[in-house]
């Protein structure tokens, strides 16, 4: 199976969706988005299967959101994909794809559902939250 993590080393909510990626049992293949950007055309490829919007795929925390005007619902996809050209750190993240579907996991824990193996056995977050208890219950 592959899955592919577009990631951000800096960001605890991509640590723990690569993780609990890792912890399932797989090697992903990881990206790290903000050294090797995707095309314009893998974004909207992305956020269609997703089936997100391009302004929802875009994060507004700690990046010129504002300072571009984003938030302007006038601008076109073009225009926001312009944006997120010049500015990765704009696509929101971690975006995740496997067979089992693409995903923005927002909060990290959501890639459980896209993995063909979510039992993943005791997960607790970075910040110290459990996601899956010793039993192997869900708690979120």
């Amino acid at each position: 199976m592959t899955v592919t993590i577009y990631h951000n080393p800096d960001c605890g909510t991509s640590r723990n969706t690569l993780a609990m990626i890792r912890q399932s049992g797989v090697k992903p293949v990881v990206i790290e988005y903000l050294k090797t950007p995707p095309s314009r055309e893998r974004i909207v490829e992305l956020v269609v299967a997703a089936g997100m919007s391009l302004r929802q795929a875009i994060r507004q925390k700690d990046t010129p959101y504002d300072a571009l005007g984003l938030g302007d619902a006038a601008k076109s996809d073009d225009e926001l994909l312009d944006a997120v050209e010049a500015h990765p750190i704009l696509l929101n993240r971690p975006m995740v794809e496997t067979p089992l579907g693409t995903r923005l996991c927002r909060p990290s824990e959501a890639v459980l559902d896209i993995l063909e193996n979510p039992d993943i056995g005791p997960f607790t977050k970075e910040d110290g939250e459990v996601i899956i208890d010793a039993e192997g219950k869900r708690i979120v």
